[in-house]
C-alpha cells in the first residue's frame, strides 16, 4: 500500500551513490584495475558497482546495492498531495486535487461520546467556509474502543442521515500500528511535542495548508469551532 499511495521518480546519481561506488572499488578491486577505472566513476558509478561487485565476491552486496539504489530512486511524500486514498465507495483519490485548499483531517467514529459534538461543529465550520477553500477529510477508524465498527456503507448512511454532512467521508483505516495509512503516518512525523507520534482517540484533527503542508495538530478534545481563527488565516480571510 505505501508503495501505491507515494510517488515514484528517476533520481541522477548521488554523491552517496558516488561514495559508494568509490568504496566497493577501493574494497573490491585491485590498485591498478582501481586506477584505471576511477576517471569513468563520475560517468557511470552504478555500472562501476556493479562491475566490481561481479568481479569479486560480491553477490550479497550487490544485492544490497539493487536494494537500496530502488529505495534511493522513490521520492518520499513531501506534502499531503502526494498521497492516493480510497474513499468509502472504494474509488482512489488523489489528493493533489486539493492544492490550493485548506485541509482539516479528522479521524471520525459514529459511536463516540464526541461524535455529535464534532460532526455538528464539522458541519458548521465547512458551511461557512466550504467555499473559501476549505475542505473536511473524514477518515473512520476502529481503533479506539472499537467505536466505529460499521462497514463504509453503514457509516456514511449514518452521517449522511443523522447529520448531513456534505465533506467527504473516506475508507475505513487504522491510524496507528504497523497498519497505519500511509498517510497518517506522514500526518504524525512533524515533531508535535506532547502529543507524541500516536493519535490519542477518536477525532484527532490534523490542520494542513494550501501548499499540503501540516501546520498544525489538535486534541481529540479540541473543538472543531475552536479552530475557526487558525483556518481563516490559512484561507487568508479577515
Amino acid at each position: 500500500m505505501l508503495c501505491s499511495c507515494s510517488r515514484v521518480r528517476s533520481l541522477s546519481p548521488s554523491h552517496e551513490i558516488l561514495n559508494f561506488a568509490s568504496f566497493l572499488l577501493s574494497k573490491h578491486l585491485s590498485f591498478n584495475s582501481r586506477q584505471a577505472l576511477l576517471p569513468s566513476l563520475h560517468k557511470s558509478p552504478v555500472s562501476l558497482i556493479s562491475l566490481s561487485l561481479r568481479t569479486e565476491r560480491s553477490r550479497p552486496l550487490l544485492g544490497y546495492l539493487r536494494f537500496n539504489h530502488s529505495m534511493a530512486s522513490q521520492s518520499s511524500p513531501q506534502s499531503v498531495h502526494d498521497f492516493t486514498v480510497t474513499d468509502a465507495t472504494g474509488n482512489d483519490v488523489d489528493l493533489s486535487i486539493f492544492k490550493g485548499k485548506v485541509l482539516l483531517i479528522v479521524n471520525v467514529a459514529s459511536k463516540c461520546g464526541m461524535t455529535n459534538s464534532n460532526y455538528t461543529e464539522f458541519n458548521q465550520l465547512y458551511e461557512r467556509y466550504k467555499d473559501q477553500g476549505l475542505e473536511i477529510l473524514a477518515f473512520p477508524c476502529n481503533q479506539f474502543g472499537e467505536e466505529e465498527p460499521g462497514t463504509n456503507d453503514q457509516i456514511t448512511d449514518f452521517v449522511c442521515t443523522r447529520f448531513k454532512s456534505e465533506f467527504p467521508i473516506f475508507d475505513k483505516i487504522d491510524v496507528n500500528g504497523e497498519n497505519a495509512s500511509p498517510l497518517y503516518k506522514f500526518l504524525k512525523l512533524g515533531k508535535w511535542g506532547i502529543f507524541g507520534d500516536d493519535i490519542q482517540w477518536n477525532f484527532a484533527k490534523f490542520l494542513v495548508n494550501k501548499d499540503g503542508q501540516v501546520v498544525d495538530r489538535y486534541y481529540p478534545t479540541t473543538s472543531p469551532l475552536s479552530l475557526e481563527r487558525d483556518i481563516k488565516q490559512l484561507l487568508e480571510i479577515s
